[in-house]
C-alpha cells in the first residue's frame, strides 16, 4: 500500500502542473535577490520548481541514508 502512495503521490502532482500549465501560458520573470531570469510561462516555472524540490528530497533522503519503506516495517514488527 505504501509502494502505491509512493507512486500516486508524484502522478498527482504531475497532473496538477500539467493542468496549472495549460491555463498559466503568462509569460513571468523569476527574480532571486538581484538576479532575475528570462521570462517563460509560468507553467514551466512551476515544472522546473516541482521538480526540482523532489530531485532536492531524493538526494537528501539518499545522504541521510534514511529509507521510508524499511522504517514503516520496522515500526510494524512487535519487539522480542
Amino acid at each position: 500500500m505504501i509502494r502505491l502512495m509512493f507512486a500516486l503521490v508524484p502522478a498527482l502532482w504531475v497532473i496538477a502542473i500539467a493542468i496549472i500549465a495549460v491555463q498559466n501560458a503568462t509569460p513571468v520573470s523569476f527574480r532571486l535577490l538581484n538576479l532575475q531570469s528570462i521570462e517563460i510561462p509560468f507553467g514551466l516555472l512551476l515544472a522546473f520548481c516541482a521538480a526540482a524540490g523532489m530531485l532536492l528530497a531524493a538526494l537528501v533522503l539518499l545522504v541521510l541514508g534514511g529509507n521510508p519503506l524499511r522504517a514503516s516495517r520496522q515500526k510494524q514488527r512487535p519487539g522480542p
